[in-house]
């Protein structure tokens, strides 16, 4: 497996060699001091250049990084869609050698409003000394903010709400539906939830991650093991009981992290889980949700 030496030296050697490029940037996990180094980080480059479409009428280039597994364009695709106000172009690259290279191209006209944005960076290259001073940036697009009444509200409704719709599934017996929802943005607002745990434990000053991926370092092992217990297989009885698991460790943390903000709870919760205990217990020739 080539070394970061070695990655980096080809990614700075085209850039070098060719006079489109003028600005390189690295971002993600390889820069972002907080991550956890493994043989898994990608190396996400941006080559700011004065004109993409050289780059983009013939791939060939992209061959001078090494020989690859396979690749993705998500800017050519129809499925998933790309992104048709996107004015950048992306090449994810996975080596034979195990490395991965997100490689994106922006034009440099539009580099002073990408390196606003707040994530972990380094410019490893600025051939037209566009930027002072070169630093990494170190500001994390994952850190944990303290939410106000609203955010907790609107966090709280959407959680609740939406999982009506896995039990209205669930009756139906709309498998993939349920699984969606569940781990859609029903789970979405638990793990939302379990960062303004983290962000009290903490002071707000650690970042859980993308999708939470470190949560488990910064949970009680007994927050953890509730966390566990809300992820189901396919059968129907483990899906009903991981949603109750999920509704109980939601309310948990809503309750702590309401009393820590000094923030109101919600008056509906205890309706919406009786609910959803009605419908779990509905015969399936019913057809009344209620008599």
């Amino acid at each position: 497996m080539r070394t970061e030496e070695d990655i980096l030296g080809l990614i700075l050697s085209k850039a070098i060699e060719s006079g489109n490029i003028r600005l390189v940037e690295m971002n993600g996990s390889r820069v972002d001091s907080q991550a956890k180094k493994d043989p898994f980080q990608d190396y996400d480059i941006v080559y700011y250049v004065e004109d993409m479409q050289p780059f983009i009428n013939n791939h060939s280039w992209i061959d001078y990084f090494g020989e690859r597994i396979m690749m993705q364009m998500p800017d050519q695709m129809v499925i998933p869609p790309a992104d048709k106000t996107r004015k950048s172009f992306s090449y994810l690259m996975l080596f034979t050698d195990g490395n991965r290279i997100d490689l994106t191209l922006t034009s440099v006209t539009l580099a002073e409003g990408c390196l606003k944005t707040k994530e972990p960076r380094k410019i490893l290259l600025d051939k037209d000394n566009r930027i002072k001073p070169a630093a990494p940036t170190t500001e994390n697009p994952y850190q944990i903010s303290k939410p106000d009444q609203k955010a907790f509200y609107d966090c709280s409704n959407e959680f609740w709400w939406v999982s009506t719709y896995i039990a209205k599934a669930l009756w139906r017996e709309e498998l993939t539906l349920a699984k969606s929802i569940m781990e859609g943005p029903v789970r979405n607002m638990l793990l939302t939830m379990l960062n303004w745990h983290v962000g009290i434990q903490t002071n707000f000053t650690v970042s859980t991650g993308k999708g939470g991926k470190n949560i488990e370092q910064y949970v009680e092992s007994d927050v953890w093991n509730k966390l566990v217990l809300t992820y189901p297989d396919g059968n129907y009885k483990n899906i009903w009981e991981a949603l109750f698991n999920m509704c109980n460790l939601f309310d948990e943390l809503s309750i702590n992290i309401g009393q820590e903000l000094n923030i109101d709870l919600p008056d509906y919760r205890k309706n919406v889980l009786n609910y959803l205990k009605h419908i779990e217990k509905l015969p399936k020739n019913s057809e009344h949700i209620y008599r």
